[in-house]
């Protein structure tokens, strides 16, 4: 009886290594790879070119995209209150949007609330900083924050 239950182990564990190892090695299959063109004599090295498709905002980024436009569209109504509502609900959707800051910015400078403006503005050229056509925005805000008398 020993022997018969030894013999049926043994063969349960041969058949699970065969299996296992059939499993591990149907994984490793080889990739397929393409040969690269080969140099000219006098040309730089070519290297095979890999493009990485652009990222797709978060739904997040989306819906805070959608209201600072609506906030944008706010104050050019000249409805600034109802602009800093709508922007502040962007912000904690989206905290660095450089856009949420600058038309923040541009609320509180119609209010007349000069030191909100300056540190909005702050904040903008923070995520902007590597954009020199939003830098160039910022730095023209500054300058009206300057010259604005507080109301």
């Amino acid at each position: 009886m020993n022997s018969k239950v030894l013999s049926i182990r043994s063969k349960s564990f041969l058949v699970f290594c065969v299996l296992g190892l059939g499993w591990v090695f149907a994984g490793c299959a080889p990739a397929v790879l393409t040969p690269l063109p080969a140099d000219q004599p006098g040309e730089p090295r070519q290297t095979e070119k890999t493009e990485t498709p652009p990222e797709k905002p978060s739904p997040r980024a989306l819906a805070a995209l959608q209201l600072t436009d609506q906030g944008r569209m706010f104050l050019e109504r000249g409805q600034p209150d109802d602009a800093i509502g709508i922007l502040e609900q962007a912000l904690n959707l989206n905290p660095t949007s450089g856009m949420n800051y600058y038309y923040l910015s541009e609320a509180w400078l119609m209010k007349g609330n000069n030191a909100q403006a300056a540190e909005f503005n702050r904040l903008a050229e923070i995520y902007f900083k590597d954009d020199n056509e939003w830098l160039d925005r910022l730095m023209q805000q500054r300058e009206r924050i300057k010259k604005q008398k507080p109301l």
